[in-house]
């Protein structure tokens, strides 16, 4: 590639980070703005929309159930789906077709129709969930399912297991002790891409949060969402800050990920 391609690469990958940015652009600006209506440009900035929201005990408290909600489902799914994962890569390889198709029933049915189901099942003892996180932990369970399943799959694919694990028994190693301490590091990379991919759908995710606990366990989407009706300016200052939050944990969760390279 010579130099005028390299360059003129480099401007058009600029130019469409540019547009993409546009909007979160211009609601950062409104999110700064005193007031702006009927003129073009603002009387003025100011910081009173994110210090208000900031100082909000109630915002607090939602992105704090946000955040443990995505977090335990995170550790939940985890724990659960990688011990899962390598008995059906390492013993029965045939069932990986069957898991391919399981894991897209969660996109086969509307959250709006499971939402009315859960309901109905979880709002009478003698398992009354509705309202609390762990009917959250149990729905994003299976959204987080196929993306934690797919890169870890891929990442499992790409180390070759089962050559892996041949290795480790040829040096001695049982089973379980080759998949702790041989497969599990190589796994990192899978298990970062599929951590970062559930926890930006999690933190965003709105339907089951309001249908099933609403304003009893508000998240930052149902905060966000009884809060429209208020200021503009707001409103703009809660969703960049949304956006910060998502930025900010992405990238420790690289940092981390480059640190231990």
């Amino acid at each position: 590639m010579s130099r005028s391609e390299a360059i003129y690469h480099r401007v058009v990958i600029w130019i469409l980070l540019i547009v993409l940015m546009l909007p979160l652009l211009a609601t950062l600006v409104y999110a700064l703005v005193l007031e702006w209506g009927a003129t073009i440009l603002p009387s003025g900035f100011t910081l009173k929309w994110l210090v208000e929201l900031w100082s909000d005990p109630r915002f607090l408290i939602a992105l704090w159930h946000s955040l443990l909600v995505c977090f335990g489902t995170l550790f939940l799914s985890l724990v659960l789906i990688l011990p899962l994962m390598f008995v059906i890569a390492y013993y029965f390889p045939r069932l990986d077709a069957l898991m391919n198709i399981l894991i897209l029933l969660p996109f086969a049915v509307p959250p709006v129709v499971s939402s009315v189901g859960l309901m109905q099942l979880y709002s009478a003892e003698p398992l009354a969930l509705t309202g609390t996180p762990w009917i959250l932990i149990g729905c994003y369970f299976t959204i987080a399912l196929p993306f934690i399943y797919r890169a870890i799959s891929n990442n499992m694919q790409a180390i070759n297991l089962r050559d892996l694990m041949d290795a480790a028994h040829l040096l001695g190693a049982s089973t379980w002790k080759a998949a702790l301490l041989v497969v599990l590091p190589n796994l990192r990379k899978g298990g970062m891409i599929a951590v970062l991919l559930s926890f930006s759908f999690l933190i965003g995710e709105f339907v089951f949060a309001n249908l099933l606990a609403g304003s009893r366990y508000e998240t930052v989407q149902v905060y966000l969402y009884n809060m429209r009706n208020g200021s503009g300016h707001f409103t703009s200052a809660l969703v960049i800050s949304y956006f910060m939050v998502v930025l900010i944990f992405t990238w420790v969760a690289n940092m981390l990920n480059k640190g231990k390279s």
